[in-house]
């Protein structure tokens, strides 16, 4: 084979093709940089744009426009004394309010302070316009009150603009630290881990390459509507390119290494180290893409558009890895690995045998000794952590409690609950035909989670008409006419106050008692809000957590089953992975309520972690086992497979380290969410490299023997 690459590639190609890949990947990277600070420009963060079109939160949002005559996202100004508000001070801040209409990105009627009922605060209604700038006018906005706000007086602003504008704040880490975190952490472990300065460099720009060029295809694909993008899809895109492209491009490193013992042509070292490299990473890569898609089963549009852009991000990845790092290792030869250069015609080192040395052969050795053993007490081990599954909470977080930190909206709702009705601003929104308008407003009223009732009305000043049991009642003076509601397609839209915060237990199970005696009185009554958005986004977590890990499971079982052409091996990896799964979850569940006090998860969390570590988990296995079953081809299963570990340990515990880095990187953004899942995600990373990849898989198999390969033709060889 080496004689015909001599004599079939001439000399000008093996100069220009990587020349030209190089140069390409250089280009496309050029291009897509300076999309890093422009992703705001195709991302949302509004939380009903992850709810699936059939939610009854997604229906009434999508009325809420036609009913008002704009898409105003509202944000609620909270004015507090300790020792009451003054004349002064409400005289200062009607006179502000108007003020205020003129601030960039009002759009529409700013109300009028409204007092609490014991006189130390007041509350006042500011629409702001639904676009891509919203953070930054309410950020004007609290430039504006900073100086308006009267001497003594605290100002906040909440409400759905307010937390929005916080929530964008808090991923404004993203392209900045988050980035710089991650990378700065991959840099130290591959210095040490190579003793090298340069090679760690190749393997970054590959990485940082591959990012680039996924974040260039996936902006134009958000911009067209193909794919959603958000903060949370984009730190997670950012964390997995460069985790997945700097696992693949170790294990090509491995292999050129090894090639460049054997080869004194830098041309044949690349081309064998492809052909070692090429078979594991597709498969790794395929088995994480393929999982990923499964995300497109889901109900909740957050879930469905990070499916299609991570797996954009792993195909890149791997593109990178096999096509710019082989590339540039093909230029820069032996002198990538200085100091310590392969030299041509030295021995490999021993892996297994008596003249074998080094951490890896010694764990090859245990194995061989007490395979049962060491199998039986990582199972137990990983079963014990697995028990904290029992006080796991993932039913879902008030919104109040997404950002970690300070978050001026939490404390504007905190002063808002204290003086008005918990809910005020963030109103149910009840839509039902105009026929049932008093019997909705009667219903509502008589809720004890709803404290007052108003109807969108088009004759009125405010937007909006009281409604009491005696119907619709006018704002102002005797004589003043009742406002006639505003009708669209022969339905009404209610808003009800709700007695508690919106975002609070007491809150959804309001909404959730009122959906069901509203459907009572008439099936096509719907009801939407904050509230209710939080409930559909719970329920449709639920639905896709249950629905979307069995098909995950299947989908990656029949992927082993290919790879490995065996039918056993494929289903104990899998259930080590699920035990491993469990164990990360268990042992996060008693960090996130012993150590942090988390309030608890997303019902997205667990799906997530799911996802992650058994698509990334998994990687490990099929790394280890392609070798193994490579190496059992030559050796026989027993001596195949501590060799096929010794042989691999190095470097897929290096690649373990490298993504456990960057997911732990996710917790530098402030937000919950991100958070677990760095937690998860690493935690698992580990506990898979360590013990499920080291110990427990190799030494199950080991206990098995040949029995592992059933039913292909290695199960039938006898061992050598």
């Amino acid at each position: 084979m080496s004689t015909v690459e001599n004599t079939r590639v001439p000399r000008w190609l093996r100069i220009l093709l990587p020349a030209v890949l190089i140069v390409v990947w250089l280009a496309l990277a050029g291009v897509g940089g300076p999309y890093f600070g422009r992703v705001s420009e195709v991302s949302s963060n509004d939380q009903s744009s992850y709810l699936p079109a059939s939610a009854d939160a997604t229906k009434v949002a999508d009325l809420q426009s036609k009913f008002s005559g704009t898409s105003a996202v509202p944000a609620i100004v909270v004015y507090q004394r300790s020792s009451g508000l003054t004349k002064d001070d409400l005289a200062s801040i009607l006179d502000d309010s108007k003020k205020i209409a003129d601030l960039p990105g009002v759009h529409g009627d700013v109300s009028p302070p409204v007092s609490s009922k014991d006189g130390k605060a007041a509350e006042v209604f500011v629409p702001f316009v639904d676009d891509s700038n919203l953070d930054a006018h309410v950020a004007g906005l609290r430039t504006h009150l900073d100086s308006s706000t009267p001497n003594g007086v605290n100002s906040y602003i909440t409400g759905p603009a307010g937390f929005t504008a916080d929530l964008v704040a808090a991923f404004g880490g993203i392209d900045g630290i988050l980035l710089a975190v991650a990378l700065a952490a991959v840099f130290v472990i591959l210095v040490i881990v190579y003793r090298s300065p340069l090679l760690p460099v190749l393997v970054l720009a590959t990485s940082m390459f591959a990012l680039c060029v996924a974040l260039l295809v996936v902006w134009w694909l958000a911009k067209w509507g193909v794919v959603q993008l958000n903060g949370q899809v984009q730190g997670i895109l950012f964390i997995l390119v460069i985790g997945a492209a700097t696992d693949y491009s170790l294990l090509y490193v491995s292999r050129y290494r090894e090639a460049l013992r054997d080869e004194g042509s830098r041309w044949r070292a690349t081309w064998t180290a492809i052909r070692g490299a090429f078979g594991p990473i597709v498969a790794s890569a395929g088995t994480v893409i393929v999982g990923l898609l499964c995300l497109l089963f889901s109900d909740l549009n957050s879930n469905k558009a990070l499916g299609p852009v991570a797996a954009i991000g792993i195909v890149f990845a791997f593109l990178a890895a096999m096509t710019l790092l082989p590339s540039l290792l093909l230029a820069f030869g032996r002198a990538a690995f200085w100091p310590v250069r392969p030299k041509l015609g030295s021995e490999h080192p021993q892996v297994v045998g008596p003249h074998a040395h080094g951490l890896w052969a010694r764990v090859a050795g245990w194995i061989r000794r007490a395979p049962r053993v060491i199998w039986i007490v990582c199972t137990i081990a990983l079963l014990a952590g697995a028990t904290g599954l029992l006080q796991l909470k993932a039913q879902g977080v008030p919104q109040s409690d997404l950002i970690l930190g300070h978050s001026d909206a939490r404390d504007g709702q905190n002063v808002l609950a204290d003086h008005f009705a918990g809910g005020s601003g963030s109103p149910a929104m009840v839509v039902g035909p105009e026929s049932q308008l008093q019997s909705m407003a009667d219903l509502l009223l008589d809720h004890s989670g709803v404290s007052s009732v108003t109807v969108v009305a088009k004759d009125s000043s405010s937007g909006t008409a009281p409604v009491t049991k005696n119907g619709i009642q006018p704002l102002g003076p005797p004589g003043t006419p009742t406002p006639a509601p505003t009708v669209v397609d022969g339905d009404v839209m209610l808003q009800a106050t709700l007695t508690h915060p919106a975002d609070s237990d007491a809150a959804e199970s309001a909404v959730r008692s009122l959906r069901a005696d509203l459907t009572r009185l008439h099936d096509g009554i719907l009801v939407g809000g904050v509230t209710a958005v939080a409930i559909d986004s719970n329920d449709a977590s639920i639905h896709d957590r249950n629905t979307i890990i069995p098909i995950v499971l299947v989908v990656i079982l029949l992927i082993l089953m290919l790879l490995l052409r065996a039918i056993l091996a494929p289903v104990l990896l899998v259930l080590s992975v699920m035990v491993s799964f469990a164990a990360s979850l268990g042992v996060s569940a008693y960090v996130f309520d012993g150590i942090f006090h988390f309030p608890g998860a997303d019902p997205a969390v667990p799906l997530y972690g799911f996802v992650f570590l058994v698509a990334l988990g998994i990687d490990y296995n099929i790394f280890l086992m392609t070798r193994v079953r490579e190496e059992s081809q030559l050796h026989g299963t027993r001596e195949g497979i501590l060799r096929g570990l010794a042989v691999t340990g190095g470097v897929i515990t290096s690649a373990g380290l490298v993504l456990a880095s960057t997911f732990a990187a996710l917790g530098v953004i402030p937000i919950l969410f991100l958070a677990q899942i760095a937690f998860i995600v690493a935690f698992g990373v580990l506990v898979d490299t360590l013990i499920v990849r080291s110990l427990l898989v190799p030494a199950v198999s080991y206990d098995i023997g040949r029995a592992i390969w059933w039913p292909s033709k290695l199960w039938r060889r006898g061992e050598r």
